[in-house]
């Protein structure tokens, strides 16, 4: 009876062994699986294809599902080279419109200015006025294309320097102030000289005047617009406030889109990528830019750039 007992007991520990054993070993294949399918990933999101070892076609859980991450990996490669290829296409083809179009363009205003100086009806003068206008906004256009263009497909490059940011803004007011004139809007800045942050100098300025020009085309004449500069802990906040007509909530996300343009102000000149614009530069510089506005009440766009 006793050697039965203990036969018995031998058999139960045996059979827990060989459990626990098997715990252990299923235990050890799962997390040695996970680093597998985890390194696998990081190759194919850092744009790496995976290579075929004796491991990944074992008879094993990696071994299972390492062919179909094989294929997502040269997949994925495959897609990436024809994205670059598409890019570099893209790139030459604003390359050949950039061209083409400026000499054209450059003969249209040259002729006005030859009409402008030759003897013409008030109809023609008129009519010229009409013209010069258009072309105008035509080369505008043309620009504002080739800019958008360039930075979706990463054409330009944002070359970030250590810079005084009051004479970046500096340069983005000075290229509105005749137009606030026209209408006798009232300017006002708040920013400290020597206020250096790294940012690109060019890009910022243009990602800057586009909201300021904006504020001045929906700004009613002896209206304000006010810029504040506000460094902060991580960022550096440029507040542009102005006394235009506001936007309405429900619109406010889609003003940074792609020829956004609202149905009250069709009638103003634009054509609705400048908001686009400056939202682009300053994603490329690891800031954003938001609005706060109510009808009636003017808006104020805060941008935020890095303050290291």
């Amino acid at each position: 009876m006793d050697w039965f007992l203990i036969a018995a007991a031998a058999a139960a520990l045996a059979v827990t062994a060989a459990a626990l054993w098997n715990m252990y070993r299923m235990k050890r294949e799962v997390f040695l699986f996970s680093d597998q399918i985890g390194q696998a990933l990081d190759y194919i999101i850092a744009g790496k294809e995976l290579k075929e070892t004796q491991e990944s076609t074992a008879d094993t859980l990696w071994g299972k599902c390492s062919e179909r991450l094989h294929r997502v990996s040269h997949i994925h490669a495959q897609k990436e080279a024809a994205v670059l290829r598409e890019k570099q296409q893209i790139k030459e083809l604003i390359s050949d419109i950039s061209h083409q179009t400026r000499t054209p363009v450059a003969n249209m205003k040259l002729y006005m200015e030859f009409l402008q100086e030759e003897p013409l009806s008030e109809q023609g003068r008129e009519f010229l006025s009409h013209l010069c206008s258009q072309v105008e906004k035509l080369d505008f256009l043309l620009q504002s294309m080739v800019k958008m263009s360039r930075l979706e497909t990463g054409t330009i490059q944002i070359k970030k320097e250590r810079t005084d940011l009051s004479e970046t803004i500096a340069g983005a007011l000075g290229e509105i102030v005749p137009a606030a004139a026209r209408k006798q809007l009232t300017l006002s800045v708040n920013c400290d000289e020597g206020l250096n942050i790294s940012h690109d100098r060019k890009w910022t300025e243009e990602a800057i005047f586009n909201v300021l020009d904006n504020a001045v085309k929906y700004t009613a004449p002896e209206g304000s617009i006010t810029v504040t500069v506000v460094p902060q802990e991580i960022y550096t906040r440029i507040s542009i406030k102005d006394t235009g007509k506001g936007i309405p909530l429900e619109r406010q996300a889609e003003i940074f889109s792609r020829f956004y343009r609202e149905p009250e102000v069709h009638d103003q000149s634009g054509i609705g990528i400048g908001l686009y614009l400056s939202r682009k530069i300053l994603e490329l510089q690891d800031g954003y830019i938001e609005v706060r506005s109510h009808p009636g009440q003017g808006s104020e766009f805060c941008i935020y750039l890095p303050g290291d």
